[in-house]
This record gives structure tokens, C-alpha cells and sequence, in this order.
């Protein structure tokens, strides 16, 4: 674990990769909604659309009608990039809005570059 992270909680770091984890997985079904119809053989499109129909289905109530079907999964996915961005760190007590913000992506990155640095 990086120096940077190290200094949050284990609760903060595993609710933040686990809304991390769907908010991509829903950003990733509507990239792969591109070039694959929903109910098409192709496996990965399989696992993206049974993991994340109980997601989009829990926030039907609060979709909007004229959306796009497609686009439907974006649009919950910005739900959870709110969640992380503005939520989390408000909870935490931070002062200053998206301090706490994307320690997920942080962890990758930080990999990314050691690997090619």
C-alpha cells in the first residue's frame, strides 16, 4: 500500500474499491453496449450485464424515463463517481471536497508508473 493512502482507515479503502469496482464495471458495460448488444454470446458481455442489472434495477425509481436504454448504466455509474467524489470525504470530515477521492485509481496509477518508471 502507498505512503499516500496509508494514513485511511481499512473500512474507507475497501467501501471506496468496492464502489469503485461498480461504478467502472457499469462505465465498462456501456463501452462494450458500443460494439455488442446486450444479449450477445460474447462472455464478458454476459458477466458485465448480470453483475450490474441488480444496480441499474435498484435505481430505476430515480432514472429518468427519457434516457436511452444504452445509456442508462452511464448514468447510474455517475451516481457512485458522486458517492466517492463528494460523499466519502464530507463523512470523513474533510474540509475540502475530493481529498479522499479515487484512492482506487490512485493505487493503479501508482502501479502503472513503478512498473514503467
Amino acid at each position: 500500500m502507498s505512503d499516500s493512502i496509508a494514513f485511511l482507515p481499512l473500512w474507507v479503502l475497501a467501501l471506496d474499491y468496492v464502489l469503485g469496482v461498480i461504478m467502472w464495471t457499469l462505465i465498462g458495460r456501456v463501452a462494450m453496449n458500443l460494439f455488442l448488444p446486450e444479449d450477445s454470446n460474447f462472455f464478458f458481455m454476459k458477466v458485465f450485464v448480470k453483475g450490474t442489472n441488480p444496480i441499474i434495477r435498484a435505481f430505476r425509481p430515480i432514472t429518468p424515463s427519457f434516457l436511452l436504454d444504452p445509456l442508462v448504466p452511464l448514468y447510474v455509474a455517475w451516481f457512485f463517481f458522486m458517492i466517492r467524489f463528494y460523499l466519502m470525504p464530507w463523512l470523513l470530515g474533510y474540509s475540502v471536497m475530493g481529498m479522499l477521492s479515487f484512492p482506487l485509481e490512485g493505487e493503479i496509477a501508482g502501479a502503472i508508473w513503478e512498473t514503467f518508471n
